[in-house]
């Protein structure tokens, strides 16, 4: 959000960025947080870890970790499996 000298009015500043999602090009409207980003692309928090830059982030970090041009996100999936009981 940017505010204006002299000015009561506060406008949003939407950027467009690019970044790399597991090895793919992606434009994105910005500001978008690592939660948004999971959100556009159907996929739940609680089934991903994600990395931006090779950091490993928290997943409480989902919300507010902004994302910003030129940052590399790896999503690695959990998939359930194993030998039943």
């Amino acid at each position: 959000m940017l505010a204006y000298p002299g000015s009561s009015e506060i406008f949003c500043q939407y950027l467009f960025m690019k970044i790399v999602v597991n090895g793919e090009q992606h434009e994105a409207e910005g500001p978008l947080t690592v939660a948004h980003l999971l959100q556009k692309l159907n996929l739940r928090s609680e089934q991903v870890a994600v990395e931006v830059n090779l950091k490993i982030l928290d997943r409480g970090d989902f919300p507010t970790w902004n994302l910003h041009d030129g940052d590399k996100v790896e999503i690695l999936s959990f998939i359930g499996g194993g030998s039943p009981a």
